[in-house]
């Protein structure tokens, strides 16, 4: 896109503001009024920005101008911290390392909780939809139900399987008949499975 003059951004941020306030774009009057210039200049300005590709018209209606593109709010969203990698398959050692953030819309995530991400390897969780290079997004809990998607720390390794107590023992089940369950006594959860973002 085309670099936009000091005017330009200034009538496109009050388009901006306009339509998230009302839900639907300004007249060119109003657009005029509020920078004190003349329709013509408003519409001027309106032309700009849409050869630019910072807006577009759906059709010659008043009021159906819109963003082409809508950049999320800030205050929208939330970074999530990625700590390592996770096994869909065989534990892998924990890697509790800072490996960046993933910013996350918060109407995607449960208030005043916390999150960590996880890379994912292996394949063993297939059957649930759950790849390898996909980043699981996990809530942090040290509780989870039978059936769960769970974050497990055995030893000083960690693995993402379905959570099931028995009677005398913790069975991490995958979701690949090519792997089998794991069967431990100490079993500490660290966090359940809250989404998963794939990059295609």
């Amino acid at each position: 896109m085309k670099e936009l003059t000091n005017r330009q951004k200034q009538v496109l941020d009050f388009i901006a503001g306009y339509i998230k306030k009302h839900s639907y774009p300004p007249a060119i009057r109003e657009i005029a009024d509020y920078f004190s210039i003349s329709v013509k200049g408003a519409h001027d300005h309106i032309t700009a920005l849409r050869k630019k590709g910072h807006l577009k018209q759906t059709d010659k209606r008043p009021r159906t101008m819109g963003l082409t593109h809508v950049k999320p709010d800030d205050s929208e969203m939330i970074n999530i911290p990625i700590l390592g990698k996770v096994a869909a398959g065989l534990p892998v050692l924990a890697e509790e390392n800072f490996d960046g953030i993933i910013p996350f819309h918060k109407t995607m995530l449960k208030k005043n909780k916390n999150y960590f991400a996880l890379k994912v390897i292996g394949d063993s969780m297939s059957g649930a939809g759950i790849f390898e290079g996909d980043t699981a997004i996990i809530e942090r809990v040290n509780v989870v139900r039978n059936g769960e998607i769970a974050v497990a720390l055995l030893d000083d390794s960690v693995t993402l399987k379905r959570f099931f107590k028995e009677s005398t023992r913790i069975r991490l089940q995958p979701e690949n008949p090519l792997h089998k369950p794991i069967f431990s006594k100490d079993v500490k959860i660290l966090g359940r499975l809250s989404s998963i973002v794939r990059l295609y």
